[in-house]
C-alpha cells in the first residue's frame, strides 16, 4: 500500500525528466489529475490525459524540455506530508525561489497555485513545491 501517492507521483515525473522520456504514466486519482492540470497551466507539463483501462485509471503526463534539451522542472518538493500536514493562512503563503517557482495548494476553492490563493485570498494545504 503507498502511503503518500503524491510524493509517488511527483518522483515518478522526476525519474520520467532524468530519464529523458516523453511521457510519465502515474496512477490516477482526483488530487492528482488537479496538481497535474496546475503544472500543465504553468507550463511545466505539456499534456494531461487520464486513460480508463476497466475499473484502473492511469493518468498520463507529457514531459517537457528546453530547446537545450535540459528538464523543464528543476525541482520538486513535497512539503505538507501524511505524517506532518502544513497548513498556512492567505498572508502566510512563502513564495517559491523569490517567485521564480510555484507553491500548489489545495484549499476550499481547489487545487491552485501560490499566487492564485493570494490573489483569491485563501489559505490551505501546502502540497508541493516546483521550480
Amino acid at each position: 500500500m503507498m502511503t503518500d501517492p503524491i510524493a509517488d507521483m511527483l518522483t515518478r515525473i522526476r525519474n520520467g525528466q532524468r530519464a529523458r522520456h516523453a511521457e510519465a504514466s502515474i496512477p490516477c486519482s482526483r488530487l492528482k489529475v488537479a496538481v497535474a492540470r496546475v503544472m500543465e497551466a504553468q507550463g511545466y507539463l505539456s499534456g494531461v490525459r487520464v486513460e480508463e483501462e476497466g475499473a484502473k485509471a492511469t493518468l498520463t503526463v507529457g514531459l517537457r524540455y528546453r530547446t537545450d534539451g535540459r528538464e523543464m522542472i528543476d525541482g520538486l518538493r513535497r512539503i505538507s506530508k501524511p505524517s506532518r500536514r502544513v497548513y498556512v493562512d492567505a498572508e502566510e503563503i512563502p513564495k517559491v525561489r523569490n517567485g521564480l517557482g510555484i507553491a500548489i495548494l489545495s484549499t476550499s476553492s481547489g487545487v491552485m497555485t501560490d499566487h492564485d490563493a493570494r490573489a483569491k485570498n485563501v489559505g490551505g494545504e501546502i502540497l508541493c513545491e516546483v521550480w
